[in-house]
């Protein structure tokens, strides 16, 4: 979202009363001027690893009413979530791929572990546990190796395709539970 002058709000917070947790959203539709709230002129597509699209869509005003909020208007979205997913794209290409026999793995796996979840949930919370220990494992040597050998962190984050900040503690997270 973006205010009439071109910047990005920050965050807009909820207040719910007292206590020491104030809740707080960057969802598009929270911008809609509402209870103090900041108003969003136009859309961006925008992701978490700090990628903004180049584009930005005008809201429609003829669509919007001020007593609602912003995901009751029947909002077009189509340009910004375009942008997002050819930003997706551009990040899935640029990822480590991962060897066929081990999507396939994977994907047997997964679907083996959400049939025995409906027809056997301790078998499933078994396996669950016994790949916990096992991503554990090989989590940590894997981390070991990137830290050891002095892999830039600029590579770990392109080959996870993800931002710097989730690199350094997805592999920090192995590292140091």
């Amino acid at each position: 979202m973006l205010l009439e002058d071109g910047s990005e709000p920050g965050p807009v917070y909820f207040d719910v009363g007292s206590g020491a947790h104030v809740p707080l959203s960057t969802e598009w539709h929270a911008y809609d001027g509402r209870f103090g709230r900041p108003k969003a002129a136009l859309l961006r597509g925008a992701c978490a690893c700090g990628w903004r699209g180049a584009a930005a869509y005008p809201l429609d005003g003829t669509v919007l009413d001020d007593n609602k909020p912003l995901y009751e208007a029947g909002v077009d979205l189509a340009g910004p979530i375009g942008d997002f997913n050819a930003h997706l794209t551009v990040v899935r290409d640029a990822a480590v791929p991962l060897p066929e026999p081990l999507t396939v793995l994977l994907t047997a796996l997964t679907e083996t572990l959400e049939t025995a979840a409906v027809k056997d949930p301790l078998v499933a919370l078994k396996a669950l546990v016994a790949l916990g220990h096992l991503i554990a494992e090989v989590g940590a040597d894997a981390a070991l190796a990137v830290q050891v050998g002095r892999v830039p962190i600029e590579t770990v984050t392109t080959a996870l395709g993800t931002s710097e900040t989730a690199a350094r503690r997805y592999v920090n997270s192995y590292r140091h539970p």
